[in-house]
């Protein structure tokens, strides 16, 4: 059998296998054009020359069905029923339209907002540790320490002790020899608290020298060895006191002509 391409008018030869698999429609092999290859089968070619193939008549005409017996509608699930029950502007009522930009600025700060919680957790923690580290700086200071010591007060606290031995100020000193214990010394001094904070009670150091300089006998006292009141003690020197402490010490002989006294 033979079939023509109607666009070119080439001829060719075709079997009812590649009729079959391709239900009648081919495409040209030699200008490419698709066409249905069944309107110009034929089953021998005319004799030279020939412009066009001899239509191929089909032997019978496909009968048509008119009557119709059933026909099955499409399923209508509870969204298609309900958008049916509902009208234009009930749907549109319910239609909730967020603007992308609203979205992304939403998503933004609920995910900022844990970091800045960390990051002022971290600063108040890092500023605890400093202001530790300096409290002693901090508390000599005459503003902050003013202000740390009305807030402690308001808080009914009490702010750790500070000691500046350079603000201890020796106001008067004598010696003697003491009057109930043989071979012993009795020496007293007069200080005063110039720091505007509480201090703690001094380290004393006294040194006996003869009259060359020479140092002939030293001694450091600590708090609890010169001072009987557990109390006072713990209260310590407060600011702008003025407080007489006494001293016993032995007595190095009568070489030692002068003394001094000294903090810590």
């Amino acid at each position: 059998m033979y079939t023509q391409c109607p666009e070119c008018l080439s001829v060719f030869s075709v079997d009812a296998r590649t009729l079959a698999q391709a239900h009648g429609f081919v495409m040209c092999g030699h200008c490419g054009a698709g066409f249905d290859s069944i309107s110009t089968l034929a089953d021998q070619l005319p004799p030279e020359p020939f412009t066009e193939l001899s239509a191929h008549e089909p032997g019978i005409e496909p009968p048509h069905v008119e009557l119709v017996v059933y026909r099955p509608q499409p399923e209508k699930g509870p969204e298609t029923a309900a958008a049916e029950t509902q009208s234009p502007q009930d749907a549109f009522a319910d239609l909730i339209v967020t603007p992308r930009f609203a979205r992304a600025q939403h998503t933004t700060k609920a995910r900022r907002w844990p970091w800045i919680l960390a990051c002022l957790i971290l600063l108040l923690g890092l500023s605890a540790q400093l202001a530790w580290a300096l409290r002693e700086s901090l508390i000599a200071d005459p503003t902050v320490g003013s202000f740390l010591r009305q807030t402690c007060a308001a808080l009914n606290c009490s702010l750790p002790p500070v000691r500046d031995v350079a603000k201890l100020r020796l106001l008067a000193r004598d010696v003697q020899t003491h009057p109930t214990v043989p071979g012993a010394l009795l020496i007293s001094a007069t200080i005063r608290n110039d720091a505007p904070f509480t201090q703690p009670w001094p380290v004393v150091t006294i040194r006996l020298s003869d009259a060359n300089g020479k140092a002939l006998a030293m001694r450091r006292l600590n708090p609890y060895e010169y001072l009987d009141d557990t109390e006072q003690l713990r209260q310590g020197l407060a600011a702008g006191a003025s407080t007489a402490l006494i001293f016993e010490v032995e007595d190095p002989g009568r070489k030692a002509v002068a003394f001094d006294l000294g903090f810590e």
